[in-house]
């Protein structure tokens, strides 16, 4: 069937037999004030009756509800089926009384009415016993059930063969003592099969409830206890012989029936089964609507117009047509509040969750704040004693964020590009920007309280929209660390430069003065001396000279600002304590940053290979391709392991240097293969310098 079809026929099945019960309702009201036959005394106006015909309309708005939403399961079929044969045996009763006893002839086809609404109740029986022996998936547990689903079509066949035996023998005399019924002893032995049947489908809801886990154990939990009461408030019915139920065991039925219905009710709401949870919140706020509308009418126009002695004046009409004007949006905003409640408790809907996480993201926190509020927000949606939120760093997750406020939990791995896994958790989602993995959302429930399809959703949404924010946080987070690591290189480096100065060029400045007024004390004393002493002089100049002209090329090389890369890479080789070739055909020159940025990294990578590679030979290579400046270092050494050793200082530095430019440095190396670094630096418009002058 399709679901548009299968939508209409639910609401028509349901609203035919709704009008049914309430047109019942209106027909025992109209009669309340005759005294009717003991026979049809049980069928009078009645709180017992009453009660009994607002527990049929609940069960036929619940399976309205299934059937429209859930076409393909045959619990809600079950319940328009059962509504309907009640709805047709209490029209048929209030309406057989009224055309037969109360005011005979008014009404056509009496008989006919009140033959029917002695056998149909039946019907709905039968569907009861049903809905234990299917709920709630509509189907078999399996074959073995079969016996029993055969059980429960046969068992009621016996009783309905008998009553509609006796009544149509009785059919001149509908509500007569002589119509009274079968025998006593004949409703007893016909009336064992329907026990039989009802206990066959009640030991198999509780089997099903004995094998189910998680959610269909939480929605079983109420609903065996709701079968119990209706199997139990049956007994005493089938051990009173009279043709009519007392009052009180009327009641009881009721009661139970009612009790069923909440449990399924229970069910629905709090463990989201069918998915008709938003379906239901509606219906309560429109349902608080219409009562509230109603109340304020009768108040107003009959209440009032009784009080006056004028009910039908239309002055009354326009005035609670004003009243409820004016109390229409805040009773509105009160159901709203009453279906939220009904149907998430004290949790936020998720669409509240949702809306605020987005308004964040607008900026109505600061970026700082967004994380601890998208914890406290996940585990409100959620009703989880615990959410956090996770940041990837590296190859491990780390918790930036917990609510309630906690002790952050131990860094986790990551496991791979497609998934998290939290130590712990009733559910995390990995959060993707642009399919890149930044972090993971992660909640913590009670035993008790397992993940809903609904909090499943709630959580994969709310990881779609979290990667642009935790894009934004990793970025502001590694521009901090850049910033410090920028700020402590700066620092070291005048450290060193200032050491290297006072080391170096200032000693060798000290001497160069002593010597000079030693050889001016020696010119008129010893001129052989003083001549020695001078020459002296020169070679320490130079060799100060030299000392500066090495502090210099450290700042920056005056060969590479006046012939390039090439040329101050050559020079550098020559001086490297490990044979080095370099391979830079072809390189002209390019901005002065970008030619720092590549000069300055392969010296540390040459440094890097002397200190730690125990390599015997280096080669650098430099080329230009596709708007990009590319430079590699590569040595015979030892190697290491990347993942193990992580990034040291000097290797961190020409990282940070190479991204200031938008490039990126790539570290291939395994223990006994050696290492491959290789850099990248964009240079759009310099693919094919001109030697010369670096460019402006």
């Amino acid at each position: 069937m399709k679901a548009r079809t299968a939508s209409r026929l639910a609401w028509s099945i349901g609203t035919v037999s709704i009008a049914m019960m309430v047109a019942a309702l209106a027909l025992m009201f109209v009669d309340r004030g005759t005294t009717l036959p003991p026979a049809a005394a049980s069928d009078s106006w009645s709180f017992a009756n009453v009660l009994n015909v607002f527990v049929n309309i609940a069960g036929t708005g619940i399976g309205i509800l299934l059937a429209w939403r859930r076409p393909d399961n045959r619990i809600g079929w079950l319940f328009l089926v059962t509504g309907s044969a009640l709805a047709i045996n209490v029209f048929g009763t209030a309406y057989g009384v009224h055309s037969l006893v109360v005011d005979p002839g008014s009404l056509p086809a009496g008989r006919e009415w009140a033959w029917i609404s002695t056998w149909t109740w039946l019907i709905g029986l039968c569907m009861i016993s049903f809905l234990f022996l299917l709920f709630p998936t509509g189907l078999l547990q399996s074959r073995r059930w079969v016996p029993v689903a055969w059980l429960d079509s046969v068992a009621f066949v016996p009783v309905a063969g008998a009553i509609i035996f006796y009544t149509t023998e009785a059919w001149n005399h509908p509500y007569s003592h002589a119509s009274s019924g079968a025998p006593n002893f004949l409703f007893l032995i016909v009336i064992l099969p329907i026990l039989a049947a009802f206990s066959a489908s009640l030991a198999a809801l509780v089997v099903r409830f004995r094998r189910s886990v998680g959610d269909e154990r939480l929605q079983l939990k109420w609903f065996v206890t709701g079968a119990a009461l209706v199997v139990a408030s049956f007994v005493p019915g089938f051990l009173d012989t009279s043709p009519n139920l007392s009052p009180l065991v009327s009641v009881l039925q009721s009661l139970a029936f009612l009790f069923l219905f909440s449990a399924i009710a229970i069910a629905v709401l709090k463990y989201r089964l069918y998915e008709i949870d938003v379906v239901i919140n509606k219906a309560i706020v429109y349902g608080v609507l219409a009562a509230f509308f109603t109340a304020v009418y009768l108040a107003v126009v009959v209440g009032i117009g009784a009080a006056i002695g004028s009910a039908h004046s239309p002055l009354l009409t326009v005035l609670a047509a004003a009243l409820i004007a004016l109390a229409f949006n805040p009773v509105r905003d009160r159901a709203k509040k009453l279906a939220n409640r009904i149907a998430y408790g004290k949790r936020t809907t998720p669409y509240e969750v949702l809306s605020e996480f987005a308004q964040n993201m607008a900026g109505s926190h600061s970026l700082e704040d967004v994380l601890p509020r998208t914890a406290q927000m996940l585990a409100e949606g959620t009703g989880a004693t615990r959410a956090d939120v996770w940041l990837l760093v590296g190859s491990e997750l780390v918790d930036e964020a917990t609510w309630p406020t906690a002790a952050p939990l131990d860094r986790v791995p990551a496991i791979n590009s497609d998934g998290v896994l939290i130590p712990g958790a009733s559910l995390s989602m990995p959060v993707r920007h642009e399919g890149e993995l930044l972090g993971a959302i992660s909640i913590h429930k009670s035993l008790g309280d397992p993940v809903s399809a609904v909090e499943d959703k709630l959580l994969a949404d709310l990881a779609s929209q979290a990667g642009l924010v935790l894009r934004n946080v990793g970025l502001i987070q590694d521009l901090k660390a850049s910033r410090q690591r920028i700020v402590t290189a700066q620092d070291a480096a005048a450290r060193r430069l200032e050491r290297n100065i006072h080391d170096g060029a200032q000693q060798l400045l000290v001497a160069l003065a002593l010597k000079q007024r030693l050889a001016e004390g020696l010119v008129d004393k010893d001129a052989a001396k003083a001549k020695h002493l001078l020459s002296e002089l020169q070679t320490d100049t130079a060799a100060a000279l030299e000392n500066l002209r090495d502090l210099a090329r450290g700042i920056y090389p005056p060969l590479l600002a006046d012939q390039g890369l090439a040329a101050a890479l050559q020079a550098q080789a020559r001086k490297s304590a490990v044979s080095t070739t370099v391979d830079a055909e072809g390189i002209g020159r390019y901005p002065q940053e970008t030619e720092a940025a590549v000069y300055f990294c392969t010296l540390e990578a040459l440094q890097n290979v002397a200190k730690y590679a125990d390599a015997s030979r280096a080669t650098v290579r430099v080329s230009a391709s596709d708007g990009h400046l590319l430079f590699s270092v590569q040595d015979d050494g030892v190697g290491f392991d990347p993942a193990a050793k992580g990034y040291g200082t000097g290797m961190q530095g020409m990282v940070d240097r190479l991204a200031a430019l938008g490039g990126e440095l790539r570290v291939t190396s395994n223990p006994g293969t050696g290492t491959h670094i290789e850099g990248t630096v964009p240079v759009r418009g310099f693919n094919s310098p001109s030697a010369g002058q670096p460019p402006a």
